[in-house]
C-alpha cells in the first residue's frame, strides 16, 4: 500500500468552503477501486490546517486519481482558498498492507 500525507493551510475565511470541496470530493474517491482510504483530518487547536490522508493500493493509484473530474475540480475550487501551497509526504504502510485489510 502506499500512503500519501497533504498538509493543507487554509484561509480563516474559507474553512467552511473548504470542508464542503473537500467532501464531495472525498466522497468520489473512495468510490474508486485505486483507493484504501482517504481521511480528512483538521487541526483541533489550528482551525485551518487540514491533513488528507490517502491509502492507495498502487504505487500508480495516486496518478490515476490526479487524473479525475472530481480531483481536478477540487483542485480548481479550492486553490483560491490556500493560505500557502500544498505539501505532501510520501509512505509506504507497514501494517495493514492490502492482504491484511485496511479495518
Amino acid at each position: 500500500m502506499h500512503t500519501v500525507l497533504v498538509f493543507i493551510d487554509v484561509k480563516p475565511d474559507c474553512i467552511d468552503e473548504f470542508i464542503q470541496e473537500t467532501r464531495i470530493n472525498t466522497q468520489n474517491s473512495i468510490q474508486e477501486p485505486g483507493i484504501a482510504r482517504f481521511d480528512v483530518i483538521q487541526d483541533p487547536d489550528v482551525h485551518h490546517k487540514f491533513l488528507l490522508v490517502e491509502a492507495y493500493h498502487s504505487d500508480n493509484a495516486p496518478a490515476q486519481y490526479k487524473e479525475t473530474a472530481h480531483y481536478q475540480r477540487w483542485k480548481t475550487q479550492v486553490e483560491g482558498m490556500l493560505a500557502a501551497p500544498r505539501t505532501k509526504k510520501i509512505y509506504q504502510n507497514i501494517f495493514p498492507n492490502d492482504q491484511e485489510g485496511s479495518d
